[in-house]
């Protein structure tokens, strides 16, 4: 069964957690379902080399956990969005929403007509053929399209990106978005907290769902965040789980 929660939740500006998924092992999914923590996972294949046979397994391992699947696409493109969701994804995060025309694109790449204009496959997410009349009418009314704001050029236009039917929420990816400003990775730089303070303002104005990914594995950033208007909040990432906890651990070795 899909996901129905995350998209009213969105609606509703309820604060959700999740995480990136950038490891293609299914124990990876279950050991980060199993704490019982989170609302979605994405599956991250924009920067990672998780193959699409990996990610449709992916997705019915955190489908299991009754936890939305979303997809991470490599790029606002016509088959990469119909690949993730023909495989059964709850939604997607599409990188690169630098314009009002590119929320468009996005959306119409994961609706059908007369939303959309993606084209008709018969996979997982319709049940292999026995039941499109119910996955068309779950996508009407439940999938969930995330526009990540990561440019300087998307900050400028981000009433019009904002202002697109279908458009659930939007996600901000703060390295890319202190690169596009001179200063990457300096998060609390003054240009990047200008432009940040822009897309929260717009993103009140039209109650729409934002998002934000905390990089660092530090849980105390979270209710941070929400206090500050997101609710959509990516906290770390898989291997920055793992990576970061043998580093603390390690570091606590007494020297001899």
């Amino acid at each position: 069964m899909k996901n129905k929660t995350l998209k009213r939740k969105l609606k509703k500006l309820e604060n959700t957690l999740g995480t990136w998924v950038t490891i293609g092992n299914q124990a990876i999914v279950e050991i980060l379902a199993q704490a019982g923590q989170f609302d979605w996972l994405t599956i991250d294949l924009e920067h990672t080399v998780i193959d699409l046979n990996e990610m449709q397994i992916l997705i019915g391992f955190i489908q299991s956990y009754d936890i939305a699947a979303l997809v991470r696409v490599s790029k606002n493109d016509e088959v990469a969005i119909k690949h993730a969701l023909d495989s059964g994804a709850d939604g997607i995060i599409v990188p690169m929403i630098s314009s009002a025309e590119d929320a468009r694109r996005a959306v119409g790449y994961a609706k059908y007509p007369p939303l959309g204009i993606r084209g008709v496959g018969l996979n997982r997410a319709q049940k292999y053929g026995f039941g499109f009349d119910g996955y068309r009418k779950w996508m009407e009314e439940s999938l969930v399209v995330i526009a990540q704001i990561e440019h300087i050029d998307a900050v400028n236009n981000i009433d019009e990106i904002l202002s697109v039917e279908g458009i659930d929420g939007i996600f901000i990816g703060p390295y890319d978005l202190s690169c596009s400003l001179g200063v990457p990775g300096q998060f609390d730089s003054e240009n990047v907290s200008e432009a940040l303070k822009t897309v929260e303002v717009a993103a009140k104005k039209h109650s729409v769902s934002l998002g934000y990914h905390i990089i660092e594995p530090d849980g105390s950033l979270i209710n941070k965040r929400y206090e500050m208007g997101y609710n959509f909040i990516a906290f770390a990432t898989d291997f920055l789980f793992m990576g970061k906890k043998v580093t603390e651990e390690l570091d606590k070795r007494i020297s001899t």
